[in-house]
């Protein structure tokens, strides 16, 4: 009777055919690493990880038809959670969020060395998870700011056109001539935008307009 191979079963999930020829070649220089499989999208990922039941999934979040983010959700909603690893090149901080959030428990850069991507595959089939320190940090951040709470009554889609344009400094006059109204219906609209925001004046608007993520700065 053989006993079961002990290595770690790995399936590589990018949509770029070179990029997957080189992480089955880097993670094929380890003794403890077995790669069983490849999938170039989201619909290839959830396929092959019921019929290959992998350790862990090298999983990049940017693949067309279904992404990485998307073939997490649909194997959780199948009952076929995963141990995956984000590995990515993207690192905004929707992006971090969502793939945690999907049950990622990992998530690495391309960037990162081959000694962190080893570790990393090692820490997340063990049972723990791993986040490369940029990327924890950039969570840490976005986790602990404060949530602005909605708007009791939300702005109207002129209202908000006249916000922004009191945000780059423009007066009455010059809101009323850049939207083709007149100054008194401006007023007006500022008037009721204030009242919203709760702002006492027009800069006390913008600021909070911005930490309500209203407009841009």
């Amino acid at each position: 009777m053989t006993s079961p191979d002990p290595r770690i079963r790995i399936l590589v999930a990018d949509d770029h055919p070179i990029v997957r020829d080189g992480l089955v070649a880097v993670l094929s220089t380890q003794a403890d690493f077995q790669v069983v499989g490849e999938a170039g999208n989201g619909f290839e990922v959830v396929s092959q990880v019921a019929a290959l039941v992998p350790d862990i999934v090298l999983l990049d979040l940017e693949m067309p038809e279904m992404d990485g983010v998307q073939a997490l959700e649909q194997l959780r909603s199948l009952g076929r959670p995963v141990r995956a690893i984000a590995f990515t090149a993207f690192d905004s901080d929707e992006r971090i969020l969502s793939a945690v959030r999907a049950g990622a428990k990992g998530y690495l850069l391309k960037g990162a060395p081959r000694e962190e991507l080893f570790n990393a595959v090692r820490v997340v089939h063990a049972g723990g998870s791993l986040l490369q320190p940029i990327v924890a940090s950039r969570l840490i951040e976005r986790m602990t700011e404060p949530v602005a709470e909605p708007l009791p009554e939300p702005l109207t889609p002129r209202e908000q056109e006249v916000l922004e344009l009191m945000a780059v400094g423009l007066q009455n006059k010059e809101i009323g001539d850049r939207l083709a109204i007149t100054e008194r219906t401006v007023k007006f609209h500022v008037s009721s935008i204030l009242g919203k925001l709760e702002a006492g004046n027009r800069t006390e608007a913008v600021s909070i307009a911005v930490q309500q993520g209203l407009i841009e700065r």
